[in-house]
C-alpha cells in the first residue's frame, strides 16, 4: 500500500465513519422523547471520533494530532456507555448491541495504535 495522504484513508477513520452511519440508522428507531437525549448523545459521541481525527490531522504537529486521537478514543468510550444504556432500556436488541460494541472495541484498539504511532520516542 502507498503512503497515506489523508486521515480519511486510515482504516480507523473508515470504520469509525461506518459506525457513525450505523448509529444514525439505529437511533432513528428510538422513541421521539429521546431525540434530544440519548439519540443526540449517541450521534455526537460517534461522529466525534471522526471529527477529532480530521481536526487533529489538520493541526500543526504530531503531538497535537496525538492529543486529538486521544480525544477520539474518549468519544469511543463515551459511546460504549450510551450503547449499554440503550440496550438496557430496550432500545437496542442485545444481538445488535454485541455486534456494535465489538466494532467500538476494535476502533478503540486501532486508536491506541494510532496514538502510539504518533508518540515521539525522543525525550
Amino acid at each position: 500500500m502507498g503512503k497515506i495522504t489523508s486521515v480519511e484513508e486510515l482504516e480507523v477513520f473508515k470504520k469509525s465513519h461506518k459506525l457513525t452511519l450505523n448509529i444514525y440508522k439505529v437511533t432513528e428507531g428510538f422513541p421521539q422523547t429521546e431525540k434530544f437525549g440519548l439519540v443526540s448523545q449517541m450521534r455526537r459521541a460517534s461522529s466525534s471520533i471522526c471529527a477529532n481525527l480530521i481536526e487533529g490531522s489538520h493541526r500543526l504537529n504530531k503531538k497535537e494530532f496525538r492529543q486529538f486521537a486521544g480525544i477520539a478514543k474518549g468519544s469511543a468510550g463515551e459511546l460504549k456507555y450510551y450503547m449499554l444504556l440503550a440496550k438496557d432500556i430496550g432500545y437496542i436488541e442485545e444481538s445488535e448491541y454485541f455486534i456494535m460494541i465489538a466494532e467500538v472495541e476494535q476502533i478503540s484498539m486501532m486508536l491506541n495504535g494510532l496514538v502510539k504511532s504518533l508518540t515521539d520516542t525522543k525525550h
